[in-house]
């Protein structure tokens, strides 16, 4: 159990989030930081450790969550704008070893971000 990400404790339900969305390929969380008043997590169940080294086989997933992220930003009537974000390894902000799609919404987002 110890080798497991913190996101797959919480897909298994070993450690409690708010699941605010959840399907076969994915599941979606508020973040326990969160950067804007939306802020959400759209986490794959299968584990891709990062952007950088995922697969031709995985498109069909990436597309599942950008989607997903999407959808979302809809039913949170995010229409004035939102922004997805991938982080890649520790230099580009990555936490967590699992890829997931952050969905911030709900204020004026500056540029640049970080």
């Amino acid at each position: 159990m110890s080798d497991k990400t913190l996101f797959e404790k919480i897909i298994a339900r070993d450690i409690p989030a708010k699941i605010e969305y959840e399907d076969d390929l994915c599941i979606a969380i508020n973040d326990i930081n969160p950067q804007a008043p939306i802020h959400l997590l759209v986490i794959p169940k299968n584990v891709i450790t990062r952007i950088g080294e995922a697969n031709d086989t995985d498109q069909n997933l990436l597309g599942h969550l950008l989607l997903t992220a999407r959808n979302l930003a809809g039913e949170l009537k995010l229409s004035d704008g939102y922004r997805i974000i991938i982080n890649n390894g520790p230099h580009g902000g990555e936490s967590v070893p699992h890829l997931h799609v952050h969905l911030l919404g709900g204020r004026q987002l500056t540029w640049p971000p970080g």
